[in-house]
Formats: structure tokens, C-alpha cells, sequence
């Protein structure tokens, strides 16, 4: 089969890459930088220099997969695209849009005829050799039509796995916006994890004993409750960074996915503490709260005479 890809970073590109190598189907692939679009036609894909190109180098009825941020470029690219796809054609949004982004945009396409399929995507840059685990909302008949190409991105059968849905690594969980709200809990579990992990081996770092973290997380793995992937990961970093990590700056960005998520668990009055914790820490990472600390110190030092550590003369 034939589908167009918008988007060639480092998600989009390995999974065009994957496509071509793994299988037969043919990728029409379009970014805005050239140098992407060279690397895809290197790995097979068709290249197009714009939008326009890449739907016309496409057989109808179209298939087109957007990897690009969240916000304002997938909004401008769903626009562009509903002008230039016809009745029959659908868009698969892959990135991390928020799911009543997905239902609006759905619902805007739906009197051209043209489907939204909302793809929620796990696997960063290691989906190109272990397949990525696909979270897929929208109308069955688009969704149908998507599989084949799902079912290469997916990761490989393991033929000794016993599941309730089957051995694909992907599924249909609903209607439009049920792939990337799913995708977003998926994602504030992950912050949650990802904190457990940090704090652990901050009191690691920080007792009598002298740890090599590296091995004690490679341990971990063989057998042991806390086993994971982000376990696997945080061995390899300290591994090519060292135990102290001192390559690396303490700040940490966030997609905004563990915000959502936060957001609609207050709407529906579910306690979500140890997501929100986390993005919090995120927070503080960046060097926010300075002055809340300040606050803090000061009135410490009001009430009961504390000492204040002074700032530096600058």
C-alpha cells in the first residue's frame, strides 16, 4: 500500500525508515528540511519538496501520517491537508495532540469526507529495531485501512505472549481522541516512573556506601520488582556519562502531556499525587520556585530568628 509522511525528525524519520525496510509499502515523505527529506528517499521513501507535491504523488483514496509538534504545526498541517485531500482520504496525526484537539479537528473534516485518525506513539528513537507501541483512536473503517501499516511499525509477535488483545502491538481503543487520551495517561505514568527511579538513585548517590549505579540498575533488572525498561536506560546512562551524570544539566523540559493529564484527573476528582508530584519536580528543575524558597527562608528567619544564608555579591 502507498501512505504520505509529514514530519522527518527523529520519530517520524526512523518510522519512515522502518516502513521501507521492513516491508513492501510505499512512502511519499515530506518535511521542510531538505536534509530529512534526503535521508528518506536514502532509506527508499519518495520525496516531496511540499505539501501539494506529496499529495499529488499519492493514488487516491489517501493515507497521510503527520509527525510533527503539537499545537500550531499540526493545526496549520491538518488545515493544509483538508485543502487538498478529497472525500475518502484520511489523516493519521501521530505526535502528541491533546484529544479535543483530535475531536475538533475531526469533526471539521468530517463534512469534506475526509477521516482523523489520532495515533498516540511510544518507542522514541529505539521504535526503528524494537517497533513502537501505537495507541490508535478514530472511525474503524480509516483505522482498517491504517493496519498494514501499523502492523509494521508495531513491535515483532512474540509467540510465547498471552494477551487479552491479540499479538498486535497496536490498538483501536475508541472513537477520535481515544488513542491520544490514552497516550496521555500512558505519559503521566511515565513521569511518575521516571521520578521513582531519579529520587532512588539520588539516595543511592547520597549514602555511606560507594554504589556503582550503573550495575545496580543492570541487578535490578534480573528478576527484581522494579524491573523495566527505564531501568535498562538509566544503566546506559550512567554508563556513558558516568555514575555522577556531570555531562548532563538537572533540567527537564516536559511535552505538556503530563499537564493534561493532571488537568482532566482534577475534572473528574481523581487523586493523581505522584503524577503531579513529578511534573512539579520538572518544574523546579528549570530553576522555578527560587522565589518561593526565598519566601520561605525569610519567614523562617521572622518568626524564629533563623539564620538566612545571604546571596553572593555580584
Amino acid at each position: 500500500m502507498q501512505i504520505g509522511f509529514v514530519g522527518l525528525g527523529k520519530m517520524g524519520g526512523n518510522m519512515v525508515h522502518r516502513i521501507r525496510r521492513d516491508s513492501d509499502h510505499e512512502v511519499v515523505a515530506f518535511d521542510f528540511d531538505a536534509a530529512a527529506v534526503a535521508k528518506a528517499v536514502e532509506n527508499g521513501a519518495t520525496g516531496a519538496g511540499s505539501l501539494e507535491e506529496l499529495v499529488q504523488k499519492l493514488q487516491a483514496p489517501r493515507l497521510v501520517w503527520i509527525m510533527v509538534p503539537a499545537g500550531d504545526p499540526t493545526e496549520q498541517t491538518v488545515q493544509r491537508l483538508a485543502e487538498l485531500m478529497q472525500t475518502g482520504d484520511a489523516i493519521v496525526d501521530g505526535g502528541n495532540s491533546k484529544w479535543t484537539d483530535d475531536k475538533r479537528r475531526s469533526a471539521a473534516l468530517e463534512p469534506k469526507g475526509i477521516d482523523y485518525v489520532d495515533v498516540g506513539t511510544s518507542g522514541g528513537v529505539w521504535g526503528i529495531d524494537v517497533g513502537y507501541c501505537m495507541m490508535v483512536g478514530g472511525p474503524e473503517r480509516a483505522v482498517d485501512r491504517l493496519a498494514p501499516i501499523l502492523d509494521v511499525l508495531a513491535p515483532p509477535t512474540n509467540p510465547d505472549s498471552v494477551n487479552a488483545i491479540g499479538p498486535r502491538g497496536w490498538l483501536r481503543l475508541g472513537e477520535t481522541g481515544a488513542g491520544h487520551y490514552v497516550k496521555m495517561v500512558h505519559n503521566g505514568i511515565e513521569y511518575g516512573l521516571m521520578q521513582a527511579y531519579a529520587e532512588g538513585f539520588d539516595l543511592l548517590d547520597k549514602c555511606e556506601y560507594e554504589l556503582e549505579h550503573a550495575k545496580i540498575a543492570h541487578l535490578w533488572n534480573q528478576g527484581s520488582v522494579i524491573r523495566s525498561w527505564l531501568c535498562e536506560l538509566a544503566a546506559r546512562a550512567f554508563e556513558a556519562d558516568g555514575d555522577a551524570l556531570e555531562k548532563i544539566e538537572g533540567y527537564t523540559a516536559d511535552s505538556g502531556e503530563g499537564r493534561w493529564t493532571i488537568e482532566d484527573a482534577t475534572a473528574h476528582d481523581v487523586p493523581t499525587p505522584v503524577i503531579t508530584a513529578s511534573l512539579y519536580s520538572r518544574l523546579y528543575s528549570r530553576g522555578n520556585g527560587d522565589f518561593a524558597h526565598r519566601v520561605l527562608a525569610a519567614l523562617r528567619n521572622q518568626f524564629g530568628g533563623h539564620a538566612v544564608k545571604e546571596t553572593p555579591e555580584r
